[in-house]
């Protein structure tokens, strides 16, 4: 699931260039409320079929990852404690936020400053990037969030000891019964999410230095990070999740309703654009509550799909798995600096976001194997140095 969900990240963010939706030109580098962050590249060709694509997974992708995230949480307190697991936690999480937001987002973005720089010099971008109210951390902000969600795991493991046994009663109820859980995330994340979109926007971001969040999803990531703690702590093998259940063998419906429930959220929300806040309030309510179940039905389809049909291993999928962090960490200059490149060609846009998955994909993951060697050599030489921080390592 790691090389599938890797994949996924990356397809995303090469397609963002090329929707249908974005302006005809590209976002002024210096004027708020800064949306060349979110989109830093704008090119001329557009399919609306990348729109769909990326709205699916703006709807589910990143709850599923604080899910995966908070699934293997437990695995890491029991065997190591807390105070050991926030050490491994800084040495796989927050070093390598702090390296790449200091090293890798201004050369990543620099690209998007040269779409409308009238002083494309280096000289002037660091004059222009030192003058911004933020700075910028492009897809890493995850990583923070899930540096701060992993201190509150600990602090739970530490401070109350039984809370495995009140989670494992409540995961149980759910084990042959995925509805149950459908309802439980739908109904938690409505309460999570909907009076924070109504106040801020679905859409609207937040930034302090280099820490940025959507302002209407914090509590909807801790919920879903929350549910994988507890399904981790119950024991994923015996869980709603497990590979025999009715979650696998029920993985066509799960995807049908993925679909249903996706394209009702569409619809509504597509009736509060282009201003969410100019939108009749009905308009606004529906689209906000039909938020969690696409959400829901979009996680458990893919949980659902893996169990079912990526149970064989191959050399290629284990090899992404592994890198799939390093991958995540290095991409994104990649992903930019090939859309910058491609800007004037005559290819059309599922062409060029196709150009760009596979090429930033194939680097990326030759320079997650180069940094994984050299973390390892660092560790021979080294033996102080802990290696189960490596950069390769995957968060768990």
């Amino acid at each position: 699931m790691r090389a599938v969900v890797i994949l996924i990240v990356v397809a995303f963010h090469s397609a963002l260039p090329y929707l249908a939706s974005q302006p005809p030109h590209p976002f002024a580098f210096d004027a708020s409320p800064y949306r060349w962050i979110a989109f830093p590249i704008i090119d001329s060709e557009r399919w609306f079929g990348l729109d769909l694509f990326c709205a699916w997974q703006d709807v589910s992708l990143m709850s599923l990852m604080f899910l995966l995230a908070g699934l293997f949480t437990p695995r890491g307190l029991i065997r190591k404690g807390a105070a050991a697991y926030l050490a491994d936690r800084w040495w796989r999480i927050g070093l390598p936020f702090v390296l790449a937001v200091v090293l890798l987002s201004p050369v990543a973005y620099y690209a998007s400053y040269l779409t409308t720089a009238t002083d494309p010099s280096p000289a002037a971008f660091w004059q222009h990037w030192r003058a911004l109210p933020m700075w910028p951390s492009g897809p890493q902000w995850f990583l923070w969030q899930l540096l701060l969600l992993s201190a509150l795991a600990a602090a739970l493991h530490e401070l109350v000891p039984s809370w495995p046994r009140a989670a494992s009663f409540i995961v149980a109820k759910c084990d042959d019964r995925p509805l149950l859980l459908f309802a439980g995330l739908t109904s938690l994340s409505a309460l999570a999410y909907v009076p924070l979109a109504m106040i801020f926007t679905p859409w609207e971001w937040t930034f302090f230095g280099p820490l940025s969040f959507q302002l209407s999803r914090p509590l909807h990531y801790l919920l879903y990070f929350s549910a994988g703690l507890a399904i981790g702590s119950y024991g994923s093998d015996r869980s709603v999740f497990r590979i025999d259940g009715p979650l696998a063998h029920h993985w066509p419906t799960w995807v049908a309703a993925a679909f249903a429930c996706f394209a009702v959220w569409g619809g509504l929300t597509a009736l509060t654009m282009p201003d969410w806040n100019a939108s009749p309030p009905a308009y606004r309510i529906a689209a906000a509550f039909a938020f969690p179940p696409a959400c829901a039905t979009g996680v458990i389809a893919f949980v659902a799909s893996s169990l079912a049909l990526l149970r064989r291993r191959s050399a290629v999928a284990d090899s992404l798995s592994t890198n799939a962090y390093g991958i995540y960490l290095t991409h994104y200059p990649f992903v930019l600096w090939l859309q910058y490149a491609l800007l004037d060609t005559r290819l059309n846009a599922a062409a060029k976001a196709a150009f760009v998955l596979i090429v930033a994909l194939a680097l990326s993951w030759a320079a997650s194997g180069f940094l994984a060697a050299g973390a390892r050599l660092l560790g021979h030489r080294h033996s102080g140095f802990p290696g189960k921080g490596a950069i390769s390592d995957q968060p768990r």
